[in-house]
């Protein structure tokens, strides 16, 4: 952008400010924007074999699924979907339903920190609810999560579409 455009557009905010300020009197001097964080769902790196935290998926009846390794940081619903194991998640991570509900283990249950109100509210609606339920799209691996145990209820509760699954991106 050339000085001459970029003095011109400073001066026009000048005066577009001055102007609306004198208007409104002392109820908006600026005009302020905000943005949301960026939500890395299905956006997962797989570690190096034998480097990364070592996660346990189990069905309803308590049989392995699969065992997998994950990055600090990674969410437990884009980890599902990155290994192919059949966890929903309908909104895709914005806490709007509970088809990503996992039981996890008690002992790393503790280590995690407490659900926001929001999750509180989508889990209140959840299938199999339990003292150790949480959102898989609401918990972030951390080295402390190692050998952690995510266990798969029998159903869901879609709103949205019930017995539709979610396609990769």
């Amino acid at each position: 952008m050339s000085a001459v455009v970029r003095d011109r557009s400073v001066h026009l905010l000048y005066h577009w400010t001055r102007l609306n300020s004198q208007n409104l009197g002392s109820l908006s001097l600026r005009r302020w924007l905000h943005g949301s964080q960026i939500q890395r769902h299905g956006n997962v790196t797989r570690p190096d074999p034998g480097t990364g935290i070592k996660l346990h998926f189990k069905d309803s009846k308590g049989k392995l699924l699969k065992t997998i390794e994950a990055n600090e940081g990674d969410d437990i619903l884009s980890l599902a979907h990155e290994h192919d194991i059949d966890l929903e998640g309908a909104c895709e991570g914005s806490v709007a339903c509970s088809t990503c509900h996992v039981v996890l283990s008690p002992e790393h249950y503790d280590l995690l920190p407490e659900p926001s109100d929001d999750e509180n509210d989508m889990l209140d609606m959840a299938f199999g609810l339990t003292d150790t339920s949480r959102l898989g799209c609401q918990v972030h691996v951390t080295r402390e999560m190692d050998e952690m145990t995510a266990t798969l209820p029998s159903a869901t509760r879609n709103m949205f579409v019930d017995g539709k699954k979610p396609t990769h991106h």
